[in-house]
């Protein structure tokens, strides 16, 4: 695995109308391999146990050996998350830079999309009950949108979600305040203005009426071109 060169990365959250910002990123230089891995966690409910939770589920994520890759620091936020008494649940996105592109691991709802410069292209793919009767041909209803059917503290290792893109210009990592509020082409029409992007995402969410934190993380690769996306199995 071959590590891509970050030239800038950025993260903004925003609390909105909830009580507590139970959202929460991290990110980290391994000086022995030059690996960096990404990390934004969402906490499940309005509490201060589901802050904690995705803090310690960041925080882990990206200190696991990067040579493990996602599932291994989505099982690093896990253990994290299981041993503490005070923490509650949160949902949780990895990723990698790794052969020009990104490697990427997620359970629930935080999404993570390959920037091209041009446009954005999800790359995750929900962990939710609305999903998983879309999957299976039924309409779901709107309150699905936000019952997760996989979470740090639940999903088994065969569970997570796993997916690999390679030559993106940069990537972006949401919580579901952000990408349930703004549509994606809302979203890059703020990635290609001259600011602070994450900034923008937030502010522009909160402004849009968003009833959840909204937290965005942007990495940017040097140029690259050629964008292609490598599947791997996903849980429903």
């Amino acid at each position: 695995m071959t590590s891509a060169r970050i030239t800038d990365w950025q993260t903004a959250s925003a609390q909105g109308p909830r009580t507590v910002n139970a959202d929460a990123t991290d990110a980290y230089l391994d000086p022995a391999t030059g690996q960096t891995v990404f990390a934004l966690a969402d906490g499940v409910g309005d509490t201060p146990g589901a802050a904690r939770a995705a803090r310690l589920a960041a925080a882990a994520a990206v200190r696991g050996p990067a040579a493990e890759g996602p599932v291994g620091a989505l099982l690093a936020a896990q253990r994290a998350v299981r041993a503490d008494l005070a923490a509650g649940d949160c949902v949780l996105v990895v990723a990698t830079p790794s052969n020009g592109g990104y490697l990427l691991g997620w359970v629930g709802d935080a999404r993570a999309y390959a920037w091209t410069g041009d446009g954005l292209a999800q790359l995750t793919k929900d962990h939710t009950l609305a999903q998983y009767f879309r999957d299976h041909g039924t309409a779901p209803e709107p309150r699905m949108e936000h019952i997760v059917t996989t979470s740090v503290r639940t999903a088994g290792a065969t569970e997570f979600g796993r997916a690999e893109v390679r030559s993106a210009a940069g990537l972006l990592l949401t919580s579901d305040g952000v990408h349930k509020t703004l549509t994606t082409a809302a979203m890059a029409e703020l990635l290609r203005r001259p600011a602070n992007s994450a900034t923008a995402l937030t502010e522009a969410a909160v402004a849009a009426g968003a009833t959840d934190n909204a937290t965005a993380l942007f990495a940017e690769l040097a140029p690259a071109t050629d964008l292609r996306t490598l599947p791997f199995p996903t849980a429903a």
